[in-house]
């Protein structure tokens, strides 16, 4: 019996310990080639002006934000773009943006390699385990309430010794993985020219706007009175139907809350981020060094671009997604 206890607990650890491959998402947000060949088209050039591998998936979500993995036993390259985020940029931006998540495949940047993405995964998996819940203040015995607290009192330890290697392993890597958004962004240069790097690298401070926009227009949009043509036979003294909010209103609103951010506070935003952002981050180096870094750097220009005919195009195959995203987060 006791064996088979052991086993048991040895399969459990196993199972924990696992390597997580991930895999090619397979929700209605995800666009393959034959549905968007011209943002793939886009996507490829700008991979192989970096001496990426071409990416096999890409879904695009409703973040302020855009990220790039491997994924899946043959590690196959997906991109994740935040449709607010593409929405906002202009097309050399959207191209900088492209060569710093693409750049990531390129970089170096051993927190994203297998083994150790798997080790932190794998570690913080068991913190989570280990973390004890609240016991629930149920009519139990004396000796059931002793032992629920001398489990979480052991569960604790367990847990603060694991959360210590998860900070452990965050400061022997993080410098490595700030080096490596260093080197993307200067693929981004390399790609979008070094002007549009620094208008996309700007734009991401100003993801709590972004945020504060949608939330505006979806409170207008619930106050704002709502028609719709009365049937024929329809009584007029019937209530009015209510008319669906626009989804294209959303990023015409939301590009135009961004434009008019004025000077002075983007000026505030970017002193905000080296005050507050010098320590050691955990995914990014603060953006105002990666801006000052562009800057110091030689100026260069836009080795991948693309015609209006081309982002017409992509603005196209994104259409039935940006309707269902911007609806999404209309209805909050």
């Amino acid at each position: 019996m006791l064996q088979r206890c052991a086993g048991a607990a040895v399969l459990v650890i196993a199972f924990t310990l696992r390597p997580r491959l991930g895999r090619v998402p397979r929700d209605g947000n995800v666009l393959d080639r034959a549905s968007a060949p011209a943002l793939y088209e886009l996507a490829d050039r700008v991979a192989a002006g970096i001496g990426a591998v071409p990416v096999a998936a890409i879904q695009v979500t409703d973040e302020f934000n855009a990220s790039y993995g491997l994924v899946g036993l043959r590690r196959r390259p997906v991109l994740r773009l935040g449709l607010p985020l593409w929405e906002v940029l202009d097309d050399r931006q959207r191209i900088a943006l492209l060569g710093h998540e693409f750049g990531h495949h390129v970089s170096g940047d051993r927190r994203r390699s297998f083994w150790l993405y798997s080790a932190f995964v794998a570690l913080a998996g068991w913190y989570d385990m280990t973390r004890p819940g609240r016991w629930q203040r149920e009519e139990v015995s004396l000796l059931v309430r002793l032992g629920a607290i001398v489990g979480a009192v052991v569960l604790r330890g367990v847990a603060w010794l694991l959360l210590q290697g998860l900070y452990l392993f965050d400061r022997l890597t993080s410098r490595a993985g700030q080096q490596a958004e260093y080197r993307a962004d200067a693929l981004a240069v390399r790609v979008g020219g070094s002007e549009a790097t620094r208008g996309m690298l700007a734009t991401l401070l100003l993801g709590d706007a972004a945020g504060t926009a949608v939330d505006r227009i979806r409170a207008e949009q619930r106050r704002r009175p709502r028609t719709v043509r009365r049937g024929r036979g329809r009584s007029p003294e019937a209530p009015e139907a209510p008319e669906a909010p626009s989804p294209e209103l959303l990023w015409e609103r939301l590009r135009e809350h961004l434009a008019s951010v004025p000077a002075t506070e983007r000026e505030r935003l970017l002193r905000l981020s080296a005050r507050e952002r010098t320590a050691v981050d955990a995914s990014h180096p603060p953006t105002h060094l990666r801006i000052a870094l562009v800057d110091r750097a030689e100026a260069r220009p836009a080795a991948v671009t693309a015609t209006a005919a081309e982002a017409g195009a992509i603005a196209a195959e994104l259409a039935l997604y940006r309707t269902r995203i911007a609806t999404d987060l209309l209805a909050g």
